[in-house]
């Protein structure tokens, strides 16, 4: 299995896609502390490093690919 990204790869992906923070939340169901939690790659209070859980990477993927979700047939909507 491949290394994950880090948090500058995830910082990097929402600002080539052109989402601010809360449009980045709302797009990947999280909340606004929680991306910025994830861009910073640590917590604020004892510098211990976060990482991103591959269900949040296999959904900025979708996104970076152009994919919305998919329809109750399973065709994916873009």
């Amino acid at each position: 299995m491949t290394q994950q990204p880090d948090h500058t790869t995830f910082r990097a992906v929402r600002q080539r896609l052109g989402y601010s923070i809360r449009g980045w939340a709302d797009a990947l169901g999280l909340s606004r502390s929680t991306v910025e939690l994830y861009e910073r790659g640590t917590r604020k209070d004892d510098d211990r490093p976060v990482e991103i859980p591959r269900t949040v990477w296999l959904a900025v993927a979708a996104l970076a690919e152009g994919l919305h979700g998919v329809d109750a047939s399973g065709r994916v909507l873009r």
